[in-house]
């Protein structure tokens, strides 16, 4: 049996309340579905900002009307103090993904930026504290890598944070490690590296690249890419980071508390490889689409060209082994994206 087993095992025999912040995003709502399917109670807190009122009607829909009842959803904001109090109030384990999460975008809105993932961050931890929570486990980023060239990225080795973006992923770590030592609260930070699976939005401008791409290729639109193509991800389906957030909170080790871990697969897949996996894919049923060729343009600012994560430190301590590869992800979320693209039925909001 695996760690990730064992720990499924352990949460079926009791339910415990939970707390997940940015419940209605992307990562939120599968963490919430997870945690419905293993009958533990949770509480969702989401201002709606990013996240969006289908993806809770879709988790509600994936889990059987009992499971259903455990969850209670509050619509508020982490930069609001009373709201983090009251989400936290009898909860053991907090799971807080709310965040703003574009580079480009932190770079257009420095300000809004801070407020939600530095002082909003800061007020879950507050919260958290108060309520007497047993493990704070967060989402922090690759971003903190910054311009340090090494590869794979270690987590005791950093460079410069390149946006503001990653400057308020860093500054989260900073805190949550404050915390720990000065309260005595238990943290664990997540290194998400690009992360993709259902319910992630293909929309804007600043979509992601795996939903943008898969929307573009099937409505007819040219796929750009930033640079040669060259640059590399570590890209990580969502049930990777469901594991990597339940391992965090289940730890007993003391010496897997108050760290932080890469949270990826330890592969690199260029953006030129990625187009081809998902064009392929996807011509498999639109012939039209094997030929199809991207266009280059010139490279974001902010971003990093590398990204490669080294997974052993959550292997060692946390028991963390990503059960699906990025092709495997792929074929597990390809159906939702086209699904999503080509039968429009969630809201905007």
């Amino acid at each position: 049996m695996t760690a990730f087993e064992k720990v499924q095992a352990g949460l079926r025999a009791r339910t415990r309340k939970w707390v997940v912040t940015g419940a209605a995003g992307f990562i939120g709502s599968n963490l919430v579905e997870s945690l419905l399917q293993l009958d533990q109670a949770v509480v969702g807190l989401d201002n709606f900002s990013l996240g969006k009122p289908d993806n809770l009607q879709e988790l509600r829909a994936q889990v059987s009307a009992e499971r259903s009842q455990r969850f209670t959803f509050i619509e508020g904001d982490v930069r609001d103090l009373e709201s983090c109090r009251r989400a936290c109030t009898g909860a053991e384990f907090v799971l807080h993904q709310a965040a703003l999460g574009s580079v480009p975008r932190s770079i257009e809105k420095p300000l809004a930026y801070h407020e939600s993932n530095v002082t909003g961050h800061l007020n879950m931890l507050v919260a958290a504290r108060d309520a007497g929570v047993r493990r704070f486990v967060y989402a922090s980023s690759s971003a903190v890598y910054g311009d340090h060239p090494g590869l794979p990225k270690r987590e005791d080795v950093i460079g410069n944070c390149l946006s503001p973006y990653a400057g308020n992923k860093r500054m989260g770590e900073i805190y949550a490690d404050i915390v720990a030592r000065t309260y005595g609260m238990e943290t664990v930070g997540l290194r998400y590296f690009n992360v993709f699976g259902p319910r992630q939005d293909p929309e804007g401008a600043y979509a992601a690249v795996i939903p943008k791409w898969i929307a573009s290729m099937l409505l007819g639109e040219p796929i750009y890419v930033n640079g040669t193509g060259e640059t590399s991800r570590d890209f990580c389906y969502v049930r990777n980071v469901v594991q990597a957030n339940l391992l965090a909170t289940a730890a007993a080790n003391p010496a897997a508390v108050n760290e932080v871990y890469n949270v990826a697969v330890n592969r690199r897949t260029t953006l030129n490889e990625l187009f081809v996996l998902l064009r392929d894919r996807l011509a498999v049923e639109r012939p039209r689409l094997a030929l199809l060729k991207p266009v280059y343009r010139e490279f974001r600012p902010g971003d990093v060209l590398h990204s490669q994560a080294d997974i052993s430190k959550a292997e060692r301590l946390l028991g963390y082994r990503p059960d699906y590869s990025i092709e495997q992800g792929l074929d597990q979320a390809l159906p939702w994206y086209e699904k999503q693209t080509l039968n429009p039925t969630r809201s905007k909001a």
